[in-house]
């Protein structure tokens, strides 16, 4: 098992924790965790776009012009998807973007990422997060104090209502639930703190010992 130093609000060492080689010592290949965020990507696509066909475009029931002998070319609708204001010919329907990836999968792909982070030194651990009132400057100076950089994400156990105030105005820094972290969320990130209550929680959450959790 590796293990990595858990810190405190000032950055300094508090203590050690192992990680668990089945979820922070995982490889897998590139495909299946682009497959996994392909698809993470795609569900979250509405699907809601549509466009008119001529028979649906209102207008164009009457014949503009005779067919013949007016010298212009014929028509027969004023809504043709060749002219102004017309139809459109196989534009977008409602539709849905969904894909189905096993559980099995987005597990994986998100256990290889986050050993990618252990392997590169960007996986930090913090005893609490906690704040004695919701200011960003708190955060800003914790972030400081710990050495955060630009795109950091947080996993904690549960956002509060003043964590979230908190940090909402703070650049660079995103806050999720240890229930909530995916693989593409990590990718986002160039360096990931956990809180230990977090680090448990996705511990348990992907080596599987506790069932039906995805």
């Amino acid at each position: 098992m590796s293990t990595v130093d858990v810190l405190n609000s000032k950055g300094q060492k508090a203590g050690s924790v192992e990680l668990a080689d089945a979820v922070f010592k995982v490889k897998a290949p590139s495909t299946l965790i682009h497959e996994v965020v392909t698809a993470y990507l795609a569900n979250q696509r509405r699907g809601t776009h549509s466009t008119k066909t001529r028979g649906e475009v209102s207008g164009g029931g009457l014949k503009p012009w005779k067919q013949k002998h007016t010298g212009n070319a014929r028509a027969g609708s004023i809504r043709s998807p060749l002219w102004r204001h017309g139809g459109i010919t196989f534009g977008p329907k409602p539709r849905s973007y969904v894909q189905a990836v096993p559980p099995a999968k987005r597990r994986l792909a998100l256990r290889a990422v986050l050993s990618s982070f252990v392997a590169d030194g960007k996986l930090a651990v913090v005893d609490q997060f906690l704040l004695a009132e919701p200011k960003t400057k708190l955060v800003a100076a914790w972030a400081a104090a710990l050495k955060l950089g630009p795109k950091t994400v947080v996993v904690v156990d549960d956002i509060t209502p003043a964590l979230d105030r908190a940090t909402r105005n703070f650049a660079g820094l995103r806050l999720c639930r240890a229930r909530d972290l995916t693989s593409y969320a990590a990718l986002l990130a160039d360096q990931l703190v956990f809180t230990k209550v977090a680090l448990d929680q996705i511990t348990a959450r992907l080596d599987g010992s506790t069932p039906g959790v995805n």
